[in-house]
């Protein structure tokens, strides 16, 4: 095992094993899943199996564990990971708090949409729409919304995440962002946890999905946004959507997902029609090409008629004057 005293405290190589210094339980390290300005959270197996554990200074533990005990309230809403346990572990370099939660398996969003194609954006944007709004009636706001932190698990299909350290209780100051979903950073607003900062960062999941390299800002702020959104066919369908949202023009989570659904539905509806009509064209140019044959062979049939009838005639011309 190595361990350093940098930002990140923990580098555990994989073989380590963590006792709980209080339930006893022991958590075999496999590998690194990430880390982040408040901890180190690792894959790990444990008697009930795969989960991953992360380590952080106390405040943050006592934080993100009260947001997933939350998380546990709110009905129907499966979006963070179900707490396991919550324990020390000492070894020589101190004492060190460490939380265990479930592991979810699956591609992050921005892969699944690299894998599954751009038709999967708005279907699980609605997801995340009706977690958050649940999340927001129980008083918290996610805050840190961005794709890195979206998993797809399944099938079937459902958007879950993997990193709650930027939840925030309602009206407070969010601290935690990423700056490209930050509406501080595009000036397009204030970081006050509402409902409106979550909605804002939705939409920029969206534009990140299309635009996987990110982008800085320019002077045009809010108004860079709404050209980008305008400019990929792959968001025509939910662009007013999208662009209501960076306005800060919803204040529900349930009023965003309303619309988008509207939205989608209008443009299943269209693509439908379109098919229709297509078909229809394919149908009428099959009838008339199996028209156009019938008269054909008909009026082969009446030539072979006429010109065996002129034979007979003259054949029997022919008995008679002889």
């Amino acid at each position: 095992m190595a361990m350093n005293t940098s930002k990140n405290q923990f580098n555990i190589r994989r073989g380590a094993v963590i006792h709980g210094k209080w339930h006893k339980q022991a958590y075999l390290v496999e590998r690194t899943l990430g880390q982040g300005a408040t901890g180190t959270v690792y894959l790990v197996n444990g008697m009930d199996g795969a989960a991953a554990l992360k380590f952080s200074n106390p405040l943050s533990i006592t934080a993100e564990m009260n947001v997933l005990k939350a998380f546990a309230k709110v009905q129907g809403s499966s979006l963070g990971p179900s707490l396991l346990d919550a324990d020390d572990w000492e070894n020589s370099y101190g004492v060190h708090p460490f939380y265990v939660m479930e592991y979810i398996q699956g591609p992050t969003l921005s892969a699944f949409i690299q894998a599954r194609g751009s038709s999967w954006i708005g279907v699980l944007l609605l997801q995340l729409l009706e977690n958050l709004q649940a999340l927001h009636e129980a008083g918290w706001i996610f805050g840190d919304i961005k794709p890195d932190n979206l998993i797809v698990s399944g099938p079937p299909y459902a958007l879950r995440c993997v990193d709650v350290g930027g939840t925030t209780k309602m009206g407070r100051a969010v601290k935690e962002y990423t700056e490209f979903f930050d509406r501080g950073y595009w000036r397009a607003g204030s970081r006050k946890a509402e409902p409106s900062y979550d909605l804002f960062a939705t939409a920029m999941v969206a534009i990140n999905l299309v635009y996987p390299e990110r982008f800085s800002r320019n002077e045009e702020g809010i108004k860079q946004l709404e050209a980008k959104v305008r400019q990929k066919k792959e968001l025509q369908a939910i662009a007013p959507v999208l662009i209501k949202a960076l306005q800060g023009r919803y204040s529900a989570a349930q009023a965003m997902r309303k619309e988008l659904l509207a939205a989608l539905s209008y443009e299943k509806k269209k693509s439908e029609q379109g098919n229709m009509r297509s078909a229809v064209r394919k149908t009428s140019g099959r009838v008339s090409l199996k028209q156009k044959k019938r008269k054909e062979r008909g009026l082969y049939t009446l030539t072979v008629v006429l010109f065996v009838a002129v034979i007979y005639v003259l054949y029997v011309l022919t008995e008679l004057l002889i």
